[in-house]
């Protein structure tokens, strides 16, 4: 059971080597509608600068690039870099899309230099939630929305996330979901 969890782990949760290219182009296919309809929740605006955390392939970076004015992102993986920089190389170019090397607990950027903030399929594997989310809090400004996706294979549980962004200072907090999908949005007060 370790040895499996350790492999989806390397695949999956933090990609490293071979398997972690091959789970980025996996979760490009896999979490593409979730990122889809969680970039919808946020109603970006094309003025906006829009974060998203545990970037993973680029999907959810190339989805709220076509929206937003200004994107950026971090994951600790430089397998998820190289593939998100490969998928958004234009954008990137242009100057429209910042990627870097980071974590959820210390955002490599400046505070409320965001207007909204997502993540797919990742906060569950941060090494630290509380700080995590925090962090994404200083970077937000007044006003600003988080929208936290999930599909079903993310082992994330829908019990507690409201109160879990509540905890880190968030406003406002509901949950949505479809069939497929499930989301949790507030709002930096």
């Amino acid at each position: 059971m370790a040895l499996l969890r350790g492999l989806l782990m390397r695949a999956f949760g933090r990609p490293q080597g071979a398997l972690g290219r091959l789970g980025g182009m996996i979760m490009a296919r896999v979490n593409r509608d979730c990122a889809a309809w969680v970039v919808g929740r946020l109603a970006i605006e094309p003025n906006d600068a829009v974060l998203e955390v545990g970037f993973g392939p680029g999907v959810g970076i190339s989805l709220a690039a076509v929206a937003a004015a200004k994107v950026a992102g971090v994951d600790p993986s430089p397998e998820m870099l190289a593939q998100a920089k490969a998928r958004n190389a234009d954008a990137i170019q242009s100057g429209g899309v910042d990627l870097r090397l980071g974590t959820a607990d210390k955002l490599p950027f400046a505070d409320h230099a965001f207007d909204k903030a997502f993540a797919i399929n990742s906060m569950q594997v941060w090494p630290d939630t509380g700080a995590g989310l925090r962090e994404v809090r200083r970077v937000l400004r007044r006003g600003g929305r988080i929208a936290l996706g999930f599909t079903p294979h993310s082992g994330q549980k829908k019990d507690g996330l409201t109160d879990t962004l509540q905890a880190a200072g968030f406003a406002f907090p509901k949950l949505e979901e479809t069939d497929a999908f499930f989301c949790a949005l507030a709002t930096r007060p």
